[in-house]
């Protein structure tokens, strides 16, 4: 391959006179491959050829072959983005994908503020009240109570049987006099005093018309005795009813029937403690006389819910209960087969919570109501 390239680089440093005599040489006889190593081979800085005008065009090459591609230039500028196309058309709805695991949970939230109270809702109706159980077995003697306050004391009850004279006692201390009461209200004119001594006589006076025959004095006398008389009784009442409102008063709640106040402390004692304690307050024993009066104290043993005591007893003559002033029954109120003094110990009655009555043993303990 050398030595036909030389040959050209001979042939082109030749006077141009010769040089179309040594192209028609080279024409008759051609080198093989000469054409492909002129144009094929890559250009070379050599030195400039002579003007080929003058001579005649040889005859074209055959088309080499392609050469390997050059280097990748250098990316240009980016050019201007172009007008947005027109929207295409909704795709068809893929399947739903696979559901996915539970996430773990939150942090508790803070709690939420207190709602608004709300308002109280109607009373319910009041129950029927059961059937009253068997009273239960004795319980043992408690331990012995405080001595209570000094009771007020009582009006004067009815002049009992004269006892024996007792034996002349010594002479007591006379005690200290008690303090002055306030003053009561005026009381009604009395009678009359009796005639005051004479006085010394008076001057004479003119003599006057005779007066009108006036009606005798005695009548009248009379009816202000009997005017007095009633005030007394009044006052008398008026006491005694006073005297009951501020027993019942200094004594625990209860009920108010008529004249009579039934009141309970909730204490429980046997029928002679009973006795003592409704007797130191001023009052007694509750005797109901009637069915309202009954009606009141089965309220107090239902609102206390215990059995009661009830002041009336037959240890006199069995069978027949009086109540304490000895005067027979006026009401009563048994429950079915009562009493019948089961044992032959039974002779106080208790009062349940239906309002019925039954006889038992005086000894037990039961719900102490008084009655003022």
């Amino acid at each position: 391959m050398l030595l036909p390239l030389l040959s050209v680089l001979f042939l082109l440093m030749q006077p141009q006179g010769n040089l179309g005599a040594e192209l028609k040489h080279y024409h008759a006889k051609p080198l093989p491959n000469a054409c492909t190593l002129v144009i094929c081979s890559p250009t070379e800085n050599g030195l400039p050829g002579r003007d080929g005008r003058d001579g005649r065009e040889g005859p074209r090459g055959e088309k080499g072959d392609s050469g390997f591609p050059g280097a990748v230039g250098p990316a240009g500028m980016p050019g201007r983005t172009g007008p947005v196309g027109p929207k295409g058309d909704n795709g068809s709805d893929g399947k739903p994908g696979r559901k996915g695991d539970p996430g773990q949970s939150g942090p508790p939230g803070l709690p939420g503020v207190p709602g608004l109270v709300g308002k109280d809702g109607p009373p319910g109706k009041q129950g029927d009240i059961g059937p009253q159980g068997k009273p239960g077995p004795k319980g043992e003697t408690g331990p012995k109570g405080e001595v209570g306050a000094p009771g007020v004391q009582g009006s004067t009850g009815a002049n009992g049987p004269t006892g024996p004279k007792g034996e002349k006692g010594a002479p007591a201390e006379p005690g200290a006099p008690g303090r002055a009461g306030a003053a009561g209200p005026a009381g009604a004119v009395g009678p009359p005093g009796p005639v005051g001594a004479r006085g010394p006589p008076g001057l004479k006076g003119g003599r006057g018309a005779p007066g009108a025959k006036g009606e005798s004095g005695l009548s009248d006398i009379t009816f202000l005795k009997q005017q007095v008389a009633a005030f007394q009784d009044q006052l008398e009442n008026l006491k005694a009813t006073l005297s009951c409102y501020k027993n019942a008063e200094l004594y625990s709640n209860g009920r108010s029937v008529g004249n009579k106040i039934f009141k309970t402390g909730g204490a429980v004692k046997n029928f002679e403690g009973a006795q003592v304690m409704c007797s130191q307050a001023g009052g007694q024993v509750a005797s109901p006389h009637s069915a309202a009066e009954n009606a009141a104290l089965q309220e107090l043993v239902t609102a206390q819910n215990k059995i009661a005591f009830l002041s009336m007893t037959d240890s006199k003559k069995e069978g027949t209960f009086v109540y304490p002033s000895r005067e027979a029954l006026v009401y009563s109120n048994w429950a079915s087969k009562e009493p019948n003094n089961l044992g032959g110990t039974e002779h106080c009655i208790e009062l349940f919570t239906d309002g019925k009555w039954n006889d038992c043993n005086c000894g037990e303990n039961r719900l102490v109501i008084c009655e003022f």
